[in-house]
């Protein structure tokens, strides 16, 4: 049994939503909002639920919204 890219072992996934610009902020909080996937305004992008991917969202998190899916 092998596990999908946008899979985890239980199956949960987050959806988060780019809803502020991140122009005026830090390089690194700039490209931590491209690895998850966000690139405009109101763009959504569902990410497995993992440690990693939860760690990226809090040091973001004022410019998201996120749901669980």
């Amino acid at each position: 049994m092998t596990i999908e890219e946008n899979e985890t072992p239980t199956g949960r996934t987050i959806k988060v939503t780019l809803i502020k610009s991140p122009i005026r902020s830090r390089g690194e909080h700039k490209e931590t909002i491209r690895s998850l996937g966000l690139r405009r305004l109101h763009q959504s992008y569902t990410l497995p639920d993992n440690p990693a991917v939860r760690g990226m969202i809090k040091s973001v998190v004022q410019w998201l919204k996120v749901e669980e899916v």
